[in-house]
């Protein structure tokens, strides 16, 4: 079972009450959430800028990794925790037009596209926009 502390530790960070409880709302929720969603939900526990310092953290450790959306706030996900040292940002997005949630689809991959002669991809995003499951 995945654990805030199991994933803390397996990144070898250090275990603070800031890292537990961020990483166990992602574990909780399942959706990409964005900086105001943690801050809404744990701002009388901490301050924006020790969430923001966090999520830094956890991006540079491939704890969680960024999600494209519409919306034009900066959301996050967990990645995937089964292999830590061979998991995959580049898969499907989907967001809720009712619900308004982002979702990973970590099991549908982005089709291989060749760039032209010149350019040089540092990431891919595909983001679908519909109904979800919850919705229906």
């Amino acid at each position: 079972m995945t654990t805030p502390l199991s994933i803390l530790k397996s990144h070898k960070l250090r275990v603070t009450d800031c890292r537990l409880d961020i990483v166990q709302e992602f574990l909780d929720r399942q959706v990409a959430l964005a900086h105001s969603d943690l801050e809404e939900k744990l701002d009388k526990q901490f301050d924006r800028v020790t969430i923001y310092r966090t999520l830094n953290t956890f991006l540079e450790k491939d704890i969680i990794h960024k999600v494209l959306d519409d919306s034009g706030a900066t959301k996050y996900a967990l990645c995937s925790h089964e292999d830590l040292h061979d998991h995959d940002h580049e898969h499907v997005h989907f967001k809720c037009e009712n619900c308004g949630e982002t979702i990973c689809l970590d099991k549908i991959s982005l089709p291989s596209i060749k760039l032209p002669t010149g350019f040089k991809k540092r990431e891919m995003s595909l983001l679908v926009q519909g109904t979800c499951d919850k919705c229906i």
